[in-house]
């Protein structure tokens, strides 16, 4: 897969993919959880196979040797997935994606019992440069699952707070939760050490993301929402 640029070592980058023709990859809660356990699993310069594990183990327990990716953030939607990745070693990124998205296509399609690729044919890279898109990013993957509630929040700013702020504190499929400080099996999918701090606790966490549901509430009078939408996927 062609790219325009390297993926370099010691570099941020936001990564996501989507299904083929648009369609939903994740179609029940088993599919979310399994996509998880690969995050973890895959970020291993060895091969590792979830079905040669013992079974009944605690995949998350499962030791990893030489870890190729850092992984600062992530969302998973219906059709597609955001990461925010930070590339350990030389070909990290390509190496952690190219298993991950294999082991899913694999599972997926055993389950469901199709043939044919799953994904579009090459995942998107975005390259992080400023500091200020890197801090917007944490913000920008974790509020995706609104989308869900409210197709158009980006347009027409967010109608209800309350009710979305209850919601990504209920959806368990990206890692909101763990910068909540919700204790899960899932927190040991992140690698934060090299990532800058820009969260100062939960609270200031919270405070950051409530900053950005009330910034998405206001919109020009022509309905240009003043929120960058770099990197979406409607």
């Amino acid at each position: 897969m062609e790219r325009k640029f390297k993926f370099n070592e010691d570099e941020f980058y936001h990564i996501y993919n989507r299904g083929t023709d648009k369609r939903s990859i994740f179609l029940d809660h088993d599919d979310y959880r399994y996509f998880q356990k690969l995050l973890y699993m895959c970020n291993s310069a060895k091969r590792i196979i979830l079905r040669d594990l013992p079974r009944g183990i605690d995949v998350y327990s499962v030791k990893r040797e030489n870890t190729v990716v850092d992984i600062g953030a992530y969302c998973l939607m219906p059709n597609h997935f955001h990461l925010l990745l930070f590339e350990r070693k030389d070909g990290g990124i390509s190496t952690f994606m190219n298993k991950l998205s294999t082991a899913y296509a694999v599972y997926f399609n055993k389950k469901y019992k199709r043939t044919g690729g799953l994904f579009e044919d090459s995942f998107k890279a975005v390259y992080v440069v400023e500091d200020g898109y890197l801090e917007y990013l944490f913000s920008y993957i974790h509020l995706n699952p609104i989308k869900l509630i409210q197709s158009d929040w980006k347009i027409k700013g967010i109608k209800n707070l309350k009710e979305a702020r209850a919601y990504l504190d209920e959806h368990n499929y990206s890692s909101y939760q763990d910068y909540l400080g919700n204790v899960r099996k899932e927190n040991s999918i992140l690698q934060k050490s090299n990532f800058p701090e820009y969260f100062h606790g939960i609270q200031d966490f919270k405070k950051i993301t409530d900053d950005w549901l009330n910034y998405a509430t206001q919109f020009n009078v022509d309905g240009t929402i003043l929120i960058s939408t770099q990197g979406n996927l409607v």
